[in-house]
């Protein structure tokens, strides 16, 4: 697992590349699945945690029209924090959103399926069939390759 070590000025040290990494950084390695762990410079503390939590924080403040987390749903899990017996709310959550993901790449899979099979693929696929087909029969006819007399249909009398 890569190791990335936050230092007291608040820089983050990529230990596997040798270079310091911004949080934009951090999230690409979200988005390719490369697992990593943040840990304190000088106390090792695991600080994954917060470093995720302001990659979000940085998403929700640089587009708001993307926005994920409105205000009453974060008044909401301020709310579930300061509960006697917290809901279960974290494995609500992590599953919640893996079968949303699931699903959006399932819809997004049949999406493509469907438009590979829409009536422009299947001219373009026709064409390039088409295509194969003359590129090999105006090859055979070439100057310095024979053609046989049964693909010709001719009945030459020379042989004769």
């Amino acid at each position: 697992m890569r190791v990335i070590r936050k230092y007291a000025n608040r820089r983050l040290y990529d230990t596997q590349q040798s270079r310091y990494v911004t949080l934009e950084d951090l999230r690409r390695l979200v988005l390719d699945d490369e697992p990593f762990r943040v840990e304190d410079a000088k106390s090792g503390e695991d600080l994954t945690r917060t470093i995720l939590l302001s990659i979000i924080i940085e998403q929700e403040q640089a587009d708001g029209e993307a926005e994920v987390f409105s205000n009453d749903l974060l008044a909401q899990f301020i709310r579930v924090y300061d509960m006697a017996q917290p809901l279960p709310l974290a494995r609500y959550l992590e599953q919640g959103t893996q079968l949303m993901l699931e699903q959006q790449k399932r819809m997004q899979d049949q999406w493509q399926q469907a438009m590979r099979h829409s009536p422009m693929e299947l001219m373009r696929e026709m064409a390039e069939e088409n295509m194969r087909f003359w590129q090999q029969a105006i090859g055979q006819g070439q100057p310095g390759k024979p053609e046989s007399k049964e693909k010709t249909g001719k009945n030459d009398d020379s042989d004769k």
